[in-house]
């Protein structure tokens, strides 16, 4: 069985509509570029057809690989009254005794990690290090940079 893919209702939405306009909007004028591309003659020396045909690849990928996603979903229900642990679903406030600063992060499934927003996956070494731990724990992170050190200050939803 494939492993279960952890998202939000806003993470589930965002990927419906992202397979919907692939397979309206993205189909639609894949077809149109192979067809125009097929108007310039000898395909066996055409870049643009086999530019429109890589296209083409990449577009029914993307599209298999998020009706895969969205067949092995599990949601991730909003969390009543207070977290008592870190959990996917929850913004968590670090104490990083390394670079002596707070840090707030937002755990969630892969799908939907964006660490620019601070939002990290629950597969992450940060987010992995920080799940099931309660406020006043600390936590050792391995990553590709080295250990890091969280002391949880927070939790919320």
């Amino acid at each position: 069985m494939a492993k279960a893919i952890k998202v939000t209702d806003d993470g589930l939405k965002k990927l419906q509509d992202e397979l919907e306009n692939l397979k309206t909007v993205g189909r639609s004028e894949i077809a149109e570029k192979i067809k125009v591309a097929r108007g310039y003659g000898d395909l066996s020396e055409n870049s643009e057809y086999d530019d429109a045909k890589n296209e083409q690849a990449k577009i029914e990928a993307r599209i298999a690989e998020i009706e895969a996603m969205l067949n092995n979903v599990e949601i991730i229900k909003d969390i009543k009254g207070a977290a008592k642990t870190v959990v996917v679903g929850v913004k968590v406030k670090v104490y990083d005794e390394e670079f002596d600063e707070e840090e707030e992060y937002y755990v969630v499934g892969s799908t939907e990690a964006d660490p620019t927003s601070n939002k990290i996956s629950d597969e992450s070494p940060v987010g992995r290090a920080l799940l099931n731990h309660k406020v006043g724990d600390t936590v050792i992170a391995e990553t590709p940079a080295g250990e890091i050190k969280l002391k949880i200050l927070k939790i919320s939803k």
